[in-house]
């Protein structure tokens, strides 16, 4: 749908349906000279305010533009309640079972506040955060003004699901005395692990101490204390001090949450970051981060990017801190994305350091020097592979994202880039090929269309349904093949919205048999961006900036009739994935849109069958002899185990050997050897520069260790077998 086609239907649909639904001032059949929702907005009297107007425009655009087709009324206010919530409390850490319960008189409020602009809950809930804020701060420094004890037996539960708001003050006191003495233990393992010349950099070698003086168990437990406690100054400092615009943004996206994850309203300041640049540049650490309860997490790494080249930074990674390169790092906990994003970035060149908790519990720093990332790593870039004894060529081909630069036409895109690379490998005589799409987020949907139809001959590709129920069919109509024999499709829960349009696709046609973990990401919707601005008349700029939304508009179905939302693709081969242990995927956030079904259309499938359960039943056979396998399979094992283990001991001897095994087992997983009978051929236009050079080898070691990519190899050979 062409955006100011988009735009134009939203007003009009807003304008014409807000004004039966509500009876409120803002309506224009009760009084002409008010704004009207969506439409042009007259100068207001003095009665209308700012959150007014934009809760109105807001309304009206969830209403009657977002696929769910969902009323604001009580029952979504105390859904939004909930959410609320946990926005301003997610660890439970603040306020006690008393406060929350005197918030519950807003509950079923929420539709109401929207339209009157009288937002008081964020008075209210301020108001019992700053007073709970206050006592806790106070506690908490007469606390860390004296030795803890470390030897009374005693436990922190560090998930705040398997906890409950806090009866009584005394009940608070204690838990943030369990807190701080965890703080401080970390910090106490930290300096002592530094002094004895045990503390390793983010390569894996020994770093050196600071100084040569040592200190004693008395002086590092001291100097443990005081940086927690000046951690947590800054902490409450910044807790106390918090914006409008940030409590703005919790109550607001209280509301659009409950529509589906991927609503919300972005404030100005992030209606500014939100213009994601799809050619391929992207300046930065090149991380990609959500906002999820009270931590900053990583949701995906960009190829080539500085995080990229660490080989640290991960999906689902927690930043607690950032530190500008050897200053004081400043605690991200609580703290809004638009804020932490702002401590992250910085001039290229620039080193900012990374406090970061792994899935399994492990804290480590990661400094990363900022830079452009590099073009080339974004790109596709294909390969061709042999693996002895067998004499199989097989080509492999990795897409990072489904990239296009909308803003030139003659522009790189990821279609002709892949197809460059068929083109190679067809002239290498590869007799196979493996298309990775593992960690693949997305991007241009048309890519995804065009792409599919390089390895069928012409069809339907995907069905789009709008939130008014017309369907869209999506399809290939250039009747020419680029690559014509067998095929595997690698992905994994990282794998999202176009890269599952495309391996859907290809499963539906027989084309390819799809190979991974349990399912993919789950993500068959399509969002649009409304800037709320356009909304309001010259008469009425006083209000600007509104900021934006974005809003799910439409979703993915297979040619088969089913969608990719929620469930994904399930594979034809499952394999064992190190992220298994994650709950990553649209099936576990909360209020996502559900799977469902449209009519299939026709279409030719592919003519080559593969038996699919002689692959399946070869390929467990391999599995269950391989090292690698065993390798990644124990590890996914004790990953679970450790993620269960959300209990920590406050014993000072605990804590170290538990920290102590976690340091050492990690160092064990994350050993995997390269498969010397694994030959890697690079097919780019041959390059003198030694960083190329360099980078290809990186790229030739990654894929000899990948056991996942030797165990394709295979399957395709038994592909080849199956149809001789």
């Amino acid at each position: 749908m062409k955006s100011h086609v988009l735009l134009l239907s939203l007003a009009m649909l807003a304008q014409g349906a807000y004004a039966q639904k509500t009876s409120s001032p803002m309506s224009t059949s009760d009084d002409p000279s008010a704004p009207s929702v969506l439409g042009s907005i007259m100068t207001p009297k003095p009665r209308y305010t700012r959150e007014m107007v934009l809760g109105n425009i807001l309304k009206g655009a969830l209403e009657n533009m977002h696929l769910a087709n969902k009323e604001i009324n009580d029952e979504l206010s105390q859904n939004a309640f909930k959410l609320y919530i946990e926005r301003i409390d997610y660890g439970k850490q603040f306020l006690l079972e008393s406060d929350v319960k005197q918030l519950e008189k807003y509950k079923k409020s929420f539709d109401d506040m929207l339209v009157s602009g009288n937002l008081e809950i964020l008075d209210v809930s301020s108001e019992l955060m700053n007073k709970r804020l206050g006592q806790i701060e106070k506690h908490v420094e007469e606390l860390l003004k004296k030795p803890l004890n470390y030897t009374k037996k005693d436990s922190l539960e560090t998930d705040p699901k398997k906890r409950s708001f806090l009866k009584t003050e005394k009940d608070l006191y204690a838990h943030w005395e369990r807190l701080m003495k965890y703080e401080v233990l970390g910090r106490i393992v930290d300096l002592r692990e530094e002094q004895n010349g045990l503390a390793t950099d983010d390569k894996g070698k020994k770093k050196k101490p600071k100084t040569e003086k040592k200190l004693s168990e008395k002086e590092i437990e001291k100097e443990a204390r005081d940086k927690v406690a000046k951690s947590y100054k800054k902490i409450f400092s910044r807790l106390a001090n918090e914006k409008r615009s940030d409590k703005l943004d919790k109550f607001y996206n209280s509301v659009t949450k409950v529509f589906d994850p991927h609503t919300n309203y972005l404030v100005p300041e992030e209606k500014e970051d939100f213009d994601i640049d799809m050619s391929g540049k992207l300046e930065g650490i090149g991380a990609i981060l959500r906002e999820e309860n009270s931590y900053i997490k990583v949701e995906r790494i960009v190829p080539g990017s500085a995080s990229w080249k660490t080989k640290e930074l991960e999906a689902e990674d927690i930043i607690l801190k950032v530190g500008q390169g050897k200053d004081e790092p400043v605690d991200v906990v609580d703290m809004s994305l638009r804020d932490a994003v702002k401590l992250i970035r910085g001039k290229k060149g620039t080193e900012v350091r990374l406090t970061i908790k792994k899935p399994n519990g492990l804290i480590k720093v990661v400094p990363i020097v900022r830079d452009v990332v590099e073009i080339e790593e974004s790109y596709a870039k294909g390969v061709l592979l042999e693996l002895a004894p067998n004499k199989t060529k097989i080509g492999y081909i990795t897409i990072p994202k489904f990239y296009r630069d909308f803003n030139d036409r003659n522009g790189r895109n990821v279609t002709d880039d892949t197809r460059k690379e068929i083109e190679r490998l067809n002239k290498e005589g590869a007799e196979g090929l493996i298309l990775d799409l593992r960690n693949n987020g997305g991007g241009a949907l048309e890519d995804a269309r065009m792409i599919s139809g390089l390895f069928i001959e012409k069809g339907p590709i995907v069905q789009v349904k709008a939130h008014t129920g017309a369907v869209d069919v999506l399809a290939d109509t250039d009747p020419k093949i680029d690559f014509k024999k067998p095929v595997v499709v690698l992905i994994n829960r990282f794998s999202a919205s176009a890269s599952e349009i495309v391996a859907a696709a290809l499963q539906d046609y027989d084309r390819a048999v799809i190979v991974g973990g349990e399912f993919s990401h789950g993500k068959g919707t399509v969002q649009a961006v409304v800037d709320l601005d356009g909304y309001v008349s010259p008469m009425a700029k006083s209000y600007s900036p509104l900021g934006a939304l974005k809003i799910t508009i439409q979703k993915f179905y297979r040619v088969n009739g089913s969608s990719t939302q929620y469930k994904g693709v399930t594979p034809d081969i499952i394999l064992p994935d190190q992220f298994s242990h994650l709950e990553s995927g649209e099936k576990f956030l909360d209020y996502s849109i559900p799977w469902g079904e449209v009519k299939a259309v026709k279409f030719d499938k592919w003519k080559e069958k593969y038996d699919i359960k002689k692959l399946r039943n070869n390929s467990k056979e391999r599995v269950a002899k391989s090292d690698k396998f065993k390798h990644l399979i124990d590890s996914i094992n004790w990953y679970k185990e450790q993620k269960e283990k959300t209990s920590r001991s406050l014993v000072a001897a605990d804590y170290e050997k538990d920290r102590q095994t976690i340091r050492e087992m990690t160092d064990v997983f994350k050993k995997e050897e390269e498969n010397k009978n694994l030959l890697v051929k690079d097919l780019s236009p041959k390059s003198k520069e030694k960083a190329q050079q360099e980078k290809f080898e990186e790229f030739s070691k990654t894929l000899k260790k990948d056991a996942v990519i030797e165990e394709s190899m295979m399957i395709i050979n038994d592909m080849i077998k199956l149809t001789k």
